[in-house]
């Protein structure tokens, strides 16, 4: 293990058991991916900062160990030099692995891998009564090491994983196929998650693009290890989902790929102005980053600028639609139209997704092939409600980051309630940790 973790891991034990008896307990954080509202945080903050960094990785084995609060940015960097990478790489370089796996993730490769947390090994939890425990699919921590996935820092913290890693190669060929209506965006999704190629050629990574209920794009990204004749970034003047549309095939570096929707936050850099070309050549290479706009809108969050001046401008009322839901891909067609006639979203993210086995927490049919929704717009007021019940009608299930509009009893009929009390019962009998209903839908 690498120098110095042992000790770190004694220094925050110590700090824990040095709070107040019996205050609640959260992390001290700067930055988080989530986007809901969130009450005036209380309680006793843990400082975990010394858990960034990745503590070793181990080539031949195909795995890192990784400190929770590792960035997949930081992350990544360790990993690529090996030729190795993550089995799925979050959009966003500022998503911790101890995120991921607690909140879920996905990406194109999620139509094979799953998401984070089904690469994970083992995980060290520091848990709600103070323990810190070794959780795998073997030992007698086995339910907390299922039951963690969907928990969002109710029942532990991760303080260090091993994951799984899989071989790169040095450049991603894309192939943006325009398929019209959502209908044929399903059939040819479909077959090539079933054949894992086309016309040959082998399919590493899938998602796609609507721009419309009758223009949509699935990508295709394959490894390519022969130079190609030109290699695109779009980490600077270029956008990368504008390309989707004005390009039939790219070629990008394995980083590059990996952070493709970042410097534009998908397309949200569209509402601070910053697909502007005359603003963007204004704007530090740094500053073109999904960091940058999380600050910006974590700023309105609180202070509500924006909604201000629309009132002001007397603009029609409505609410952010922030949204990551997963439908059994056979009716993705329904969600989607309902989703451009309710809520009027433009574009929107299509991310297959199979996963490895059913988690308890989050429980999805391994046996079914789901494609993820991603939504990052605004709608009308009761969009998001809406999407949630259009999602259970249809057999899919909801993310939690954002906003989430449940009553109680339907929140534990779709998250598995008996479980979760189990696991908190034992892991946080005294309630250290926030509950996860109090936490995702009564933002406390």
């Amino acid at each position: 293990m690498h120098d110095g973790y042992r000790e770190r891991v004694a220094a925050l034990s110590e700090q824990y058991r040095s709070l107040p008896a019996g205050a609640p307990v959260r992390l001290a954080k700067r930055t988080s991916n989530l986007f809901r509202p969130r009450a005036r945080r209380h309680g006793a903050a843990l400082d975990v900062t010394g858990f960034d960094g990745v503590l070793g990785v181990d080539p031949d084995a195909r795995t890192a160990d990784v400190a929770g609060m590792t960035t997949y940015e930081h992350l990544a960097d360790a990993t690529l030099p090996y030729g190795l990478m993550p089995l799925v790489v979050p959009q966003l370089k500022t998503i911790t692995l101890g995120g991921a796996i607690a909140g879920l993730g996905i990406e194109s490769s999620s139509w094979r891998n799953g998401m984070p947390h089904e690469s994970v090994q083992e995980l060290d939890v520091l848990t709600g009564d103070g323990s810190v425990v070794t959780a795998r699919a073997d030992n007698e921590h086995r339910e907390l090491f299922y039951g963690f996935p969907n928990s969002y820092g109710t029942l532990g913290y991760t303080l260090r994983a091993r994951i799984e890693l899989e071989p790169v190669a040095p450049w991603v060929h894309l192939r943006h196929l325009p398929l019209g209506s959502i209908g044929a965006l399903v059939e040819r999704l479909a077959e090539v998650c079933e054949a894992g190629s086309l016309q040959g050629e082998e399919v590493a990574f899938v998602d796609g693009v609507a721009f419309g209920p009758d223009e949509a794009y699935l990508t295709l990204g394959s490894w390519a290890t022969e130079p190609p004749p030109v290699v695109s970034r779009y980490t600077g003047q270029a956008i990368y989902y504008r390309s989707i549309q004005a390009r039939a095939e790219d070629w990008l570096t394995a980083r590059d790929y990996l952070w493709r929707w970042d410097t534009d936050w998908f397309w949200c850099s569209r509402a601070f102005g910053v697909q502007h070309p005359w603003v963007r050549r204004l704007m530090a290479p740094d500053w073109l980053r999904s960091g940058t706009y999380w600050k910006v809108m974590s700023f309105e969050q609180r202070w509500g600028v924006k909604a201000s001046v629309d009132r002001w401008r007397r603009r029609p009322a409505g609410e952010p639609v922030v949204q990551d839901v997963q439908v059994p891909v056979g009716r993705l067609e329904e969600l989607m139209a309902g989703t451009f006639s309710e809520v009027g979203a433009s574009p929107v993210w299509l991310c297959p997704l199979r996963v490895r086995r059913n988690w308890p927490l989050y429980p999805l049919d391994p046996d079914t092939l789901y494609v993820n929704v991603g939504i990052w717009s605004a709608g009308p007021t009761g969009a998001n409600r809406w999407m949630e019940a259009e999602v259970d009608r249809l057999g899919g299930r909801k993310s939690l980051y954002s906003t989430v509009s449940y009553d109680e009893d339907q929140f534990w009929a779709n998250y598995n309630g008996p479980a979760f009390r189990a696991l908190k019962s034992r892991y946080d009998p005294d309630g250290r940790l926030a509950d996860l209903y109090d936490k995702c839908v009564l933002a406390r």
